[in-house]
């Protein structure tokens, strides 16, 4: 088994022209986002759920995977083949890629809800719910101290 690397899972695929993941994301989750010819967000506007933020420039935000990759890593995607993990971390269908500020996203680093919360506690019910549906989906495992802290927080909802 190899031990986790982040380039186990390959993200920020081409999605669609010259857009790729992290593109996508940042014109799904902006308010009137224009890009360049090359998809790079020019201007636009971004609110992050994670500490109630608004941000006007792209820079400031990054696309945090709300299951860490690593954390995915350990709760079974290690098993997986390279193109379900690329399906994994390139997910847009559920609530798994969203645009956050990036010193929040660098806090949460690859911690998991027994770990780290977002500072915006109005958010805490729809975190924990995302985090609950993307690793059912996915069929990733939860540990004991992560299932104390989801069944907390949801119960609080």
């Amino acid at each position: 088994m190899y031990r986790y690397d982040r380039d186990l899972f390959p993200h920020w695929i081409t999605i669609s022209g010259a857009c790729n993941t992290r593109e996508t994301v940042l014109k799904r989750d902006g308010t009137n986002v224009v890009t360049s010819s090359s998809c790079a967000a020019t201007s636009g506007s971004w609110y992050s759920q994670y500490d109630g933020k608004t941000w006007t420039s792209a820079s400031d935000i990054q696309i945090d995977h709300l299951i860490p990759l690593s954390e995915a890593w350990k709760s079974g995607a290690s098993a997986w083949t390279t193109s379900k993990r690329q399906s994994f971390a390139n997910d847009l269908t559920r609530p798994q890629l969203i645009a956050v500020t990036g010193s929040v996203n660098q806090a949460k680093g690859d911690k998991d809800p027994a770990e780290w919360m977002p500072p915006r506690a109005a958010y805490y019910c729809t975190y924990i719910r995302a985090w609950i549906q993307v690793k059912y989906y996915w069929a990733l495992s939860v540990d004991q101290a992560e299932y104390n802290a989801l069944y907390k927080y949801l119960y609080a909802c």
